[in-house]
């Protein structure tokens, strides 16, 4: 049977968030967000271990305690410019461990607000599936195109319209095809990569709550998402 892992990216320097610190390391309660970001995926029993990738000069997080999930987290030095240029020298690493057929999802670190049920959803509904596919959830709000002066051009109907999030789940060895095909500047996401190649992945029911942190406003509400969840 094929074997499942996570990957997170997490190189990136957060500059929206206006913060001093990348906002994978911002606090959320007395962890960084970047904790509970991997917890649910370090401590899945399916999930055989968690690589995260770090920026190469990443000194900070050595200054925290993620001694909860022990050997499932293999923090990799190897980080890119990019997200996918991150994920691609992930994959790249993870080789010797990895089957092509094995699952990898790969999850944001700015995503705090995952739960077990959310990645039970995911595998169970793609263990069959010969693509892959990423959690969603359909758009609801009402979307405005602007003419480049902050006027509305238009209105876009939203019939039939998603909006991504993580973790996305994919096999190893077409991920990493697509990822090595794909310009990294280009490619917001895994899914976005393999759709180059011609697939189609699947759409799987994802929740509002599983936000990701871009504004300062957002790590507000993630706390409060978590509420009795903060340890």
């Amino acid at each position: 049977m094929a074997a499942y892992f996570g990957l997170v990216p997490a190189a990136g320097s957060g500059a929206r968030m206006g913060q001093a610190l990348p906002k994978q390391y911002l606090a959320i309660g007395a962890r960084p967000l970047l904790w509970y970001a991997l917890r649910h995926l370090c401590t899945h029993r399916a999930l055989r271990r968690t690589f995260l990738i770090l920026h190469p000069a990443d000194q900070l997080f050595v200054r925290y305690d993620w001694s909860a999930f022990g050997d499932a987290l293999v923090p990799l030095f190897c980080g890119g410019a990019s997200r996918a240029e991150s994920v691609t020298r992930g994959l790249e690493r993870m080789r010797d461990e990895v089957q092509a057929d094995d699952w990898v999802l790969v999850h944001d670190a700015a995503r705090p607000c995952l739960t077990a049920e959310l990645v039970e959803r995911l595998m169970a509904e793609l263990a069959q599936d010969e693509i892959g596919g990423l959690l969603a959830i359909p758009l609801t709000d009402t979307l405005k195109r602007e003419d480049g002066e902050r006027r509305v051009l238009r209105t876009e109907p939203r019939d039939q319209l998603w909006q991504a999030q993580t973790p996305q789940m994919f096999r190893f060895a077409p991920l990493l095809r697509a990822l090595q095909a794909s310009d990294p500047e280009r490619t917001s996401d895994e899914a976005s990569a393999m759709e180059r190649l011609g697939h189609r992945p699947r759409l799987v029911m994802g929740s509002a709550a599983n936000l990701k942190v871009t504004h300062p406003e957002d790590l507000a509400l993630a706390e409060r998402i978590l509420g009795g969840g903060l340890q």
